[in-house]
C-alpha cells in the first residue's frame, strides 16, 4: 500500500484536512513588502532515479493508460513546488480554493504564507481534495439512484432504465420495472443526471483564513508532490586517434505529478538526499559555482554548491508541460577533453566473490578459474585543465567515435557513473577487446598447515593481435589471506589496496606478453 493509499482509505470525502495551532503556523510578518517578492511558480526536482533501469516513458504509457492512480508514487523521485501569487481576500472568516495544483501532493508538506507586511492573514484550516471524477467514480456515487443504458441491438438501441444496484465485475446490476437486469461490460451509452456530490474534476488545495482587513493580498505556497524526477544523460564522442572527446550532457525531467507548470524556475537537485519513505530515498551531489561564458549561459544550468548536495538552476524560465518528458541541455559542451583508453585484465570470473572469509582459503582449486576477456575503458579527469571541473551528476554516458569513411557516429559502449566532484577521475567501461586476450594459469601451489604458509604461483599470458602495441593492465587479487607478500615477479607491480595489485605492460604489435608472480601468505 502506498503512502497516498493510507491518506486516501480513512477518509470518505476523499480530503485531507489539517487544523493547525495558531503558534505553528508560518504567517508571521516578514522582514520585506510584497513589492520584493515576485509572483511565479518554481519547482526544484530530486531524483532517486536509476539511470540504468530507469525509462520515463514507462511512467508516461501508464499514465495516459490510467493503469494505477497511484503509480507516481513509483516515480523514483519528487518534486517541491513553491509559488507566489496575488489573490483577494475577504475581510473576517474566508476560503481560498486553487485548483492549478499537483494531483499527487503530499497534504503534511503544504505550507501557506501571507506575505503582507500589514496584518498578515491566520491560517486555521487547510485541505487537499483530491477525489476526482471519473466514469468509475461517478457510477459508484450513483447506486441506489435512477438511470438510463442504452445498448446497440443490431441496427436498433434499447434503452433500459432502472435504479442501479451493483458496478462490481465491470458489469451493471439494475432493477428495472421488469425485474433485475444483468447488463456486462461498459460498452453502453449510460445516461446520467447531474455530477454527484464530493466529486471534483480537479485536486484542489482549500485553506481557511481570517484576516481583519480584506483586499489584495501576495501569498506563497510550498509543497511537495511525487511523480516527478531527473536523470543525466552525458554523450562522449571520440575523435579518430582515441586521445580527444567531446563531453555533452543533457537532463531527461520527467513530469507525471497531474499538474503542468508554466514559465518555472527550474531546479535540480544532485547528491543523496535523505527522505523518511522507505522506498524514496534521494540521490544527489553538489559543489562550488562554475563560470560559464554569459553567451553560452543559456545553454545550460548554473551549478554552486548548496549544504551537502549540488543545486543547478536553469537561468531561464521554462515549461514543464503535464505527463511528458523533457531534454534540457546541463551544461554547455566541454570540446577537447583528453582521455586515456585503458586495456584491463582480470583473470579471475567478475561475479565471484574473492573476499575473505574468516580463515585462510587452503583449497588449491580455488581461484583457478580463468577468464579470457579484456575490458576496455575511457579515463578523463574532471578538471578545468581538461576542459571540465564541474560536479557531475549520476548518470548514463554513451560514447561514439567517428567513422571517417563516411563522417558517421558509431555507438562503442555505454557506462553508468555516480556523482563525480571536480578534480577526481572519470572512469566508463565500454566493453571487451576483440584482439587482446589474456590467459592466467596457476603454476604452482604449496602449503603448510604446521608452519601456517602457503606458496602460490602464476603465469598470465597477454595476446595482441593489432598492429599496434597495446598498453594492459594486469589485475590480480590475492584473495587468500591477508597477510601476503610477493616473494617473486617478472615484471613490476603497484600496490592497490589491502589485497589487489596492479601489473602495467606492454603487449607488443601481434605478438605476446607473459607476466609471472609468486606470493606467500601466513596466518
Amino acid at each position: 500500500m502506498t503512502r497516498f493509499d493510507r491518506l486516501a482509505q480513512p477518509y470518505r470525502s476523499a480530503s485531507f484536512s489539517i487544523i493547525m495551532c495558531l503558534v505553528l503556523v508560518s504567517v508571521g510578518r516578514p522582514a520585506f513588502g510584497t513589492e520584493d517578492v515576485p509572483t511565479g511558480v518554481s519547482v526544484t526536482v530530486y531524483s532517486s532515479a536509476d539511470p540504468a533501469g530507469f525509462d520515463p516513458q514507462q511512467f508516461i504509457g501508464q499514465q495516459r493508460a490510467g493503469y494505477d492512480a497511484q503509480f507516481a508514487s513509483q516515480v523514483p523521485g519528487f518534486g517541491v513546488v513553491k509559488e507566489v501569487r496575488e489573490v483577494d481576500l475577504a475581510a473576517g472568516l474566508a476560503a481560498l480554493r486553487f485548483t492549478d495544483v499537483a494531483q499527487f501532493i503530499d497534504p503534511t508538506t503544504v505550507s501557506f504564507t501571507d506575505l503582507s507586511a500589514q496584518d498578515p492573514a491566520t491560517v486555521l484550516e487547510q485541505n487537499f481534495e483530491f477525489d476526482l471524477a471519473s466514469p468509475d467514480k461517478v457510477l459508484d456515487k450513483y447506486i441506489d439512484r435512477e438511470i438510463a443504458v442504452v445498448m446497440a441491438q443490431g441496427d436498433k438501441t434499447e434503452t433500459v432504465t432502472g435504479t442501479l444496484l451493483s458496478t462490481a465485475g465491470g458489469g451493471l446490476l439494475l432493477n428495472t420495472p421488469a425485474g433485475l437486469r444483468v447488463i456486462s461490460g461498459r460498452g453502453q451509452q449510460i445516461q446520467l443526471g447531474e455530477l454527484p456530490g464530493g466529486l471534483i474534476s480537479r485536486p484542489t488545495l482549500v485553506w481557511k483564513v481570517r484576516s481583519q482587513n480584506g483586499g489584495k493580498r501576495t501569498v506563497r505556497t510550498t509543497y511537495q508532490t511525487s511523480g516527478m524526477t531527473w536523470r543525466a544523460d552525458y554523450n562522449l564522442v571520440i575523435d579518430a586517434n582515441e586521445k580527444l572527446a567531446d563531453l555533452a550532457a543533457w537532463v531527461s525531467l520527467l513530469n507525471v505529478s497531474g499538474a503542468g507548470y508554466k514559465n518555472a524556475k527550474l531546479k535540480l537537485i544532485a547528491g543523496d538526499v535523505q527522505r523518511v519513505q522507505p522506498q524514496n530515498q534521494m540521490r544527489y551531489a553538489m559543489a562550488r559555482s562554475v563560470s560559464v561564458d554569459l553567451s553560452m549561459k543559456e545553454a545550460g544550468f548554473e551549478e554552486k554548491a548548496f549544504f551537502e548536495y549540488h543545486l543547478y538552476t536553469l537561468p531561464r524560465m521554462t515549461d514543464i508541460p503535464q505527463n511528458g518528458t523533457q531534454q534540457i541541455t546541463l551544461f554547455p559542451s566541454a570540446r577537447g577533453v583528453p582521455i586515456e583508453k585503458l586495456l584491463v585484465y582480470y583473470g579471475l570470473p567478475e561475479a565471484a566473490h574473492w573476499g575473505y572469509f574468516g580463515a585462510p582459503q587452503q583449497d588449491r582449486q580455488f581461484g583457478n578459474q580463468s577468464n579470457k576477456k579484456v575490458d576496455v575503458y575511457l579515463r578523463f579527469r574532471n578538471d578545468e585543465k581538461s576542459r571540465l571541473g564541474m560536479p557531475l551528476p549520476r548518470g548514463k554516458v554513451r560514447v561514439y567515435k567517428q567513422d571517417d569513411a563516411d563522417g558517421t557516429l558509431e555507438f562503442i559502449g555505454e557506462d553508468l557513473i555516480d556523482h563525480t566532484p571536480k578534480d577526481e577521475k572519470v572512469l566508463v567501461k565500454l566493453g571487451q577487446s576483440f584482439d587482446v586476450v589474456g590467459e592466467r594459469t596457476q603454476t604452482d601451489f604449496r602449503i603448510n598447515t604446521d608452519r601456517k604458509v602457503m606458496h602460490e604461483s602464476f603465469k598470465i599470458q597477454l595476446r595482441n593481435h593489432k598492429p599496434e602495441a597495446q598498453k594492459v593492465i594486469i589485475k590480480e587479487t590475492l584473495y587468500r589471506w591477508s597477510e601476503w607478500e610477493i616473494t617473486e615477479k617478472s615484471d613490476p607491480f603497484e600496490k592497490i589496496d589491502a589485497r589487489t595489485i596492479h601489473f602495467e605492460v606492454m603487449v607488443p604489435a601481434n605478438g605476446e606478453k607473459t607476466v609471472r608472480y609468486s606470493v606467500k601468505y601466513v596466518w
